[in-house]
């Protein structure tokens, strides 16, 4: 067969039962998504099924719920929406179609779900809260404001950025925290978060105890192209097929005009 020319190559297909076990022994595996591509949703899902039927998985923490949620007094045969309350699920922020299946594989596993992200309520205290800048490296807190800067398609006030950064920099500690008091020697706490809050450089890594073993994922909707998406600093990159395009960036300028 001939390649069509103009065509990316298709990324092959992920042999998830191979990845898993190389990631193995790890106090804690990070896999980070893109949000928008259901593929990854699914691979989580199937993560999720690898390492409870290995035996190895004592929790996930995700970033779609905020820290203090958990499903820890929950059955294994719990329903969908006992999982969303003990959760305090925001379905607004998080569709549960297309989450529910990698938080469900957990619960039907015996395994507690967690969330970790920062509370709406803490979010305004974050962002006057100038001594998380100096919580990372002056490099890592640089790449912070920049990708602020990019995700709001350059349409935020300079004013706002380090605000926002702040933001991000303790939903970061955040997670890292609940991984940390869900850590159980020789087992593995899951991370389900977005691709950016994997990053070695400046994301939760930068948040976990040293002597905590952790092993990161980036899952990249980009069909094996590396210039496709921004780097993600991680130890392995899972490549997948495109999602369907969408340009957030025309939607947020269309909101903004009076």
């Amino acid at each position: 067969m001939f390649a069509l020319g103009g065509c990316a190559p298709m990324p092959p297909a992920l042999d998830l039962p191979a990845r898993v076990a190389e990631l193995l022994p790890a106090d804690a595996i990070l896999l980070g998504e893109q949000h928008d591509a259901p593929e990854h949703q699914r691979i989580e899902r199937d993560v999720v099924t690898l390492l409870a039927a290995r035996g190895v998985l004592s929790a996930v923490v995700i970033e779609m719920a905020p820290r203090g949620g958990s499903t820890a007094g929950l059955p294994a045969t719990a329903t969908e929406a006992q999982v969303q309350k003990a959760l305090q699920w925001e379905e607004a922020a998080w569709p549960w179609p297309a989450y529910g299946a990698p938080v469900m594989a957990a619960v039907h596993a015996g395994v507690p779900v967690a969330g970790g992200n920062l509370p709406r309520t803490a979010m305004r205290s974050a962002m006057a809260d100038m001594r998380l800048d100096g919580s990372l490296p002056a490099a890592a807190l640089a790449a912070q404001h920049e990708a602020v800067r990019e995700g709001h398609c350059g349409l935020l006030p300079e004013t706002q950025v380090a605000p926002m950064a702040r933001v991000q920099i303790a939903r970061d500690d955040s997670l890292a925290q609940t991984v940390a008091q869900l850590a159980v020697p020789g087992k593995t706490v899951l991370l389900v978060a977005g691709a950016m809050h994997v990053d070695r450089t400046a994301g939760v890594p930068l948040h976990l105890p040293a002597a905590l073993q952790t092993r990161t994922v980036a899952l990249r909707a980009d069909d094996g192209a590396a210039e496709a998406q921004p780097a993600v600093h991680a130890d392995a990159s899972w490549h997948t097929p495109k999602a369907p395009p969408k340009d957030y960036c025309a939607e947020l300028r269309n909101m903004r005009r009076p």
